[in-house]
């Protein structure tokens, strides 16, 4: 069964908030004399490149629309798989330089999913009481 895409839309965009409140007033020398939040910046990379796996797998026509979203997936494999040769300046580089377009992206995907399920739950035929397969649990 597919997931609603706003599952692993919203979970790209909570993933980059978190990144950005992590780093917040952080340069890339005290990024990088900062293991702690190296850790959490990459985890959260790592949440950023399988949520948009899955949403690649499930829902490609949304995946496709963001900008770099193969690169997406392969930055996330190299942060699991290639964990001894991550190297904490291409990590920041991506904080800063690709992480707010891509929550722009995403949060513009988000408010376009919403406002079609808001016009879809408007125009839906609200079934009154009575009518023929009302008892009709099929």
């Amino acid at each position: 069964m597919r997931r609603d895409p706003r599952i692993s839309l919203t979970d790209i965009d909570q993933a980059g908030a978190d990144i950005e409140s992590f780093t917040a007033g952080m340069d890339l020398d005290s990024y990088i004399g900062d293991r702690r939040t190296q850790a959490a910046v990459e985890r959260k990379f790592e949440i950023i490149g399988e949520a948009m796996n899955r949403l690649f797998q499930e829902h490609p026509e949304f995946a496709k629309q963001v900008s770099g979203f193969r690169q997406i997936i392969d930055f996330r494999n190299q942060l699991v798989h290639g964990y001894d040769s991550v190297e904490s300046e291409i990590v920041w580089h991506h904080s800063v330089n690709h992480l707010p377009q891509l929550r722009l992206t995403v949060q513009a995907l988000l408010a376009e999913l919403e406002s079609a399920a808001e016009s879809s739950n408007d125009s839906a035929e609200v079934e009154e009481p009575g009518d023929s397969d009302s008892c009709n649990p099929f």
